[in-house]
């Protein structure tokens, strides 16, 4: 694949900040010549803007150098609310984004909100907001700039051309996270299946160079193939091959949560938007040690440890990958073998960060994705109904009492603690509910089946007499089902 564009090079995983290239600047005869919102509706806040080649030598700035100098670029549209909530929640949006472009490294150097007043097709932003972007970024000196927005081809090709820089939109910039986290085999197949399906979309109008013609076999063969077509057919060989693994990923995952239906151990999954806190909340209550930092997709594989419950009863937790606003459909399509752990789960905790400005919005968006779970047929409709509202980082306003919290949800902090007891409480309450309650005549000499129903139920009465022992116990259906199978 030829990188005669700075669009042109491929997304695979694992590909790290340092090696996203400045492209130089090219005169663009595609930028739209309409006129957009002039250059005074922008709100800009650069930040150690340095003219080219003119950097101080303290140590700030010293690692602002040794890294990749960046921008971010927020599109914002107001959809008619008012300049308040605007205000809030487009400056909530932008500082998102400057987490994301750090966690790989970045050095953010400059920002922008851009006011939208209609959507060019050609750039997306209106001409005056291109030009001073232009200025801007050539006096921060900016390598890569990362527009906070999905972006066609054709727009990502016209601004690197106006810019002078290369330019990633969200949905690249998200991949290129989950390309640095994948830690497991099957991890990194899910994200270079995401890589691969994004990438087969930059083919379209966006390489004129492609159109080149290879020859045919033969000396009176045919035209050939052109560049793009070999492409396009190499990403589609691949895509074929890596969803052909992640099938079998899903049998073996399947095959796993066939034998834990045989222990069985309920399943309880957290889910969650991310820097929740999830993985931290994970750790307290198992004493596991997952990878747990102020980092947004600190973790992309799921990890599953045992948990004793109050009443004794032995659940089986499990830490999944987090949400995020407009998460790229091609995540959530790759990621479905893992997100599958989801849908089996008994229990489901939505770990939300109770002191987040966003967190209602941030609420909506894990409800949005869990919702299209449902509309794929991936999640079955009932979901909410076994779900538990877990308010996170209570410590951030003064303990849980301060945690204003609805009906079915626990506030707690996975770092002080402060609340755990009550949400285990909360979990064996919720598998408790789904039991079944049944009554059962054990021979007296059948030791082995009365302590079955002890170690797998919840035995509520018990009365011994000459003929047997007869108990009255709360099981799980699948318990209660392998139960009288043994009869």
């Amino acid at each position: 694949m030829t990188d005669d564009s700075p669009s042109a090079e491929p997304r695979f995983p694992n590909m790290r900040s340092e090696t996203i290239a400045d492209t130089g600047a090219v005169s663009d005869p595609d930028v739209s010549a309409d006129s957009g919102a002039p250059a005074d509706g922008v709100v800009a806040q650069p930040q150690a803007a340095k003219p080219r080649g003119n950097r101080p030598s303290n140590g700030q700035d010293a690692t602002v150098e040794a890294a990749t100098r960046a921008a971010v670029v927020l599109p914002w549209d107001r959809g008619g609310r008012d300049s308040s909530e605007h205000n809030r929640a487009a400056e909530a949006r932008l500082a998102e984004a400057v987490n994301l472009a750090g966690s790989i490294g970045l050095a953010v150097v400059h920002t922008a909100v851009l006011p939208l007043r209609t959507r060019r097709p050609a750039t997306l932003l209106g001409e005056g907001q291109v030009a001073a972007q232009r200025e801007a970024l050539a006096a921060a000196d900016v390598t890569v700039t990362i527009v906070d927005a999905a972006l066609s081809p054709v727009q990502q090709r016209n601004l690197e051309r106006a810019w002078g820089c290369k330019v990633i939109d969200r949905t690249g910039l998200i991949l290129d996270i989950f390309g640095e986290r994948a830690a497991t085999k099957e991890g990194a197949l899910q994200v270079e299946l995401a890589h691969l399906d994004y990438q087969r979309s930059r083919l379209v109008r966006s390489w004129t160079h492609l159109e080149r013609q290879r020859g045919g076999f033969g000396f009176l063969g045919g035209p050939g193939e052109t560049q793009i077509e070999a492409d396009r057919r190499l990403i589609g060989e691949r895509i074929v091959r890596i969803k052909r693994e992640l099938e079998q990923v899903r049998r073996t995952r399947g095959l796993h949560r066939s034998a834990r239906r045989r222990v069985p151990f309920p399943v309880v999954a957290l889910v969650g938007y991310t820097n929740a806190g999830k993985s931290t909340l994970f750790n307290t209550v198992t004493g596991a040690e997952v990878v747990a930092r102020d980092q947004l997709f600190a973790t992309l594989d799921p990890t599953m440890r045992g948990l004793r419950l109050p009443s004794g009863r032995k659940v089986i937790l499990s830490d999944t990958v987090g949400f995020i606003s407009d998460l790229p459909h091609e995540l959530v399509e790759a990621f479905r073998a893992t997100l599958e752990e989801v849908a089996e789960a008994d229990v489901i905790l939505h770990v939300r960060d109770a002191a987040h400005p966003e967190t209602a919005a941030q609420r909506a968006d894990v409800l949005a994705v869990l919702e299209g779970m449902v509309a794929d047929g991936t999640l079955d409709a009932a979901w909410q109904t076994r779900t538990i509202e877990v308010l996170n980082k209570a410590d951030l306003l003064g303990g849980v009492d301060q945690v204003p919290v609805r009906p079915g949800s626990v506030a707690v902090s996975a770092v002080s603690g402060e609340g755990l007891d009550a949400l285990k409480a909360a979990i064996d309450a919720r598998i408790a509910a789904g039991m079944e309650m049944a009554d059962y005549e054990i021979p007296s000499e059948d030791g082995a089946r009365l302590a079955w129903l002890y170690e797998h139920g919840e035995v509520v009465e018990r009365r011994d007499g000459d003929e047997g022992v007869h108990v009255t116990v709360r099981l799980l259906p699948a318990d209660r089902a392998r139960f009288e199978r043994r009869a």
